[in-house]
């Protein structure tokens, strides 16, 4: 079946223009996760992991290889932008469906926010003459207009950026272990791997916690299903390749960069906010600190907003033409084949939220302690679309791709969110609870969700 007849069969009409292909998709979510993200977060895991930031960014790599799995079956069930969203609600039914999407949205709305905000702080060092809110302006106008312009220009500046990144990683890594060679830092070990005098497990599912903001993205591959070349087959694959590929690299760099912090046991005891740039210095002076600094901030105020723009605004159109969110999010620009508005409002609470983050001293904290909860979640109830779709409707009789898998995902998952922080954890319920009360009045209002290719049945 071709991937526009895959678009068809559910009643809905090939608007979003196909022209990704499979080295598209994985550059897209490379550039989504960041193949540098460690650089802005090395210090808080380092700290939540007990000096072990290598086994939290293994764990949460092995953890997020069972979600893609059964990423890989829905993907194939239901072939549909909406991702998470279309899956729990074709899989299990549309209330869940939209609470799942809900749920998902929380992190996808909030992330461009943080991103902006953490790189506009980081330009405003470098470049103080511009204030903190005319960095984040810039960098919201800059992706609107990437964005607005079609996928294909987005996925163009994607490999640009991708390319520079590998760059800075490979000049870290090469004089980093240079450095190690020659005597600098604490030389080689295990430590960062394993420390028996700090490891429990709650203290690296805490740490986890934190470590899987830099794999969100991956999912984000999902999300282009209706623009790929290759449909459902080709995203399944570019997204276990992207979210291995990427969990090796960051491993790498944390490995190195652990074993070069100058002072481990401050580090251990609260994050410094600059772990990662220090360890540069001493690998290399302080041109790699300031390289790792601008790399930082370039590739999370454009490379990685960019790609998670794209995301939210296809969630949005999604879930805006099955009438579960305002009709007009679900306008498509017949130029440039984009869903605009959805884009355009992406954009506004962006700048709306970054400015009022940006006026708060811990507004990065905050932020960064939301992130996560929602697609931890979203990536659960995922699991359970993959076994109530396959093995109690359909029966299935592949138990480990359909059952035992998504169990495991599962399981690991919810020890994660266990040891989640406390604010992120009552925020993500306040905001389910929040999207709860939307879906009671929409239902009271008789504004039920429309999904295409259901039976009446499934309607509910």
């Amino acid at each position: 079946m071709q991937p526009q007849e895959q678009i068809e069969q559910f009643g809905y009409r090939q608007e979003l223009r196909r022209g990704v292909g499979p080295a598209d998709l994985v550059f897209y979510g490379l550039n989504f996760m960041v193949p540098i993200a460690p650089f802005a977060i090395f210090g808080l895991v380092y700290y939540r992991s007990g000096g072990m930031p290598v086994l939290a960014y293994l764990v949460g790599m092995v953890a997020l290889l069972f979600t893609a799995a059964s990423y890989a079956q829905m993907v194939k069930a239901f072939p549909l932008s909406g991702s998470v969203y279309n899956y729990t609600s074709r899989g299990i039914s549309p209330p869940v469906g939209f609470l799942t999407g809900w749920a998902i949205l929380l992190d996808y709305l909030l992330l461009p926010s943080l991103l902006y905000l953490v790189a506009s702080l980081a330009m405003n060092e470098t470049v103080p003459q511009v204030p903190v809110w005319g960095w984040l302006i810039i960098f919201v106008a800059v992706n609107t207009v990437i964005n607005l312009r079609g996928v294909r220009m987005t996925i163009r500046l994607t490999r640009v950026m991708i390319a520079a990144e590998l760059v800075v990683l490979v000049l870290f890594l090469a004089a980093g272990v240079w450095a190690l060679l020659q005597g600098a830092g604490h030389g080689f070990s295990l430590s960062p791997l394993f420390n028996p005098d700090t490891f429990s497990w709650p203290v690296i599912f805490a740490a986890v916690s934190v470590a899987v903001l830099s794999f969100l993205g991956f999912d984000g591959i999902a999300m282009l299903v209706e623009e790929s070349t290759g449909g459902s087959a080709q995203v399944s694959k570019a997204m276990r390749f992207a979210l291995i590929l990427a969990g090796v690299l960051f491993m790498v760099q944390v490995w190195v960069a652990a074993l070069l912090v100058p002072d481990p046991a401050t580090l251990l005891n609260h994050d410094t906010g600059t772990a990662f740039q220090d360890a540069a210095a001493v690998a290399g002076g302080e041109w790699l600190r300031e390289l790792t600094s601008d790399a930082t901030a370039i590739s999370w105020g454009v490379a990685n907003t960019l790609v998670a723009q794209v995301a939210v605004s296809r969630l949005l159109y999604a879930m805006a033409r099955d009438r579960q969110l305002p009709a007009f999010l679900s306008k498509v620009s017949v130029k440039n084949s984009v869903p605009t508005n959805a884009i355009l409002l992406v954009s506004a609470l962006s700048i709306g939220l970054g400015l009022y983050m940006a006026s708060r001293e811990d507004g990065v904290d905050v932020l960064g302690s939301l992130i996560n909860m929602g697609a931890l979640v979203a990536f659960i109830m995922l699991h359970v679309s993959v076994i109530v779709h396959y093995v109690i409707r359909q029966r299935s009789d592949n138990l480990w791709a359909h059952l035992i898998s998504p169990l495991i995902g599962m399981a690991i998952l919810i020890l994660v969110v266990i040891n989640a922080h406390v604010l992120a954890q009552v925020t993500g319920f306040v905001w389910l609870v929040v999207g709860a009360v939307f879906l009671a009045i929409m239902y009271a209002t008789g504004r039920r969700p429309v999904l295409r290719g259901l039976d009446a049945k499934e309607r509910v």
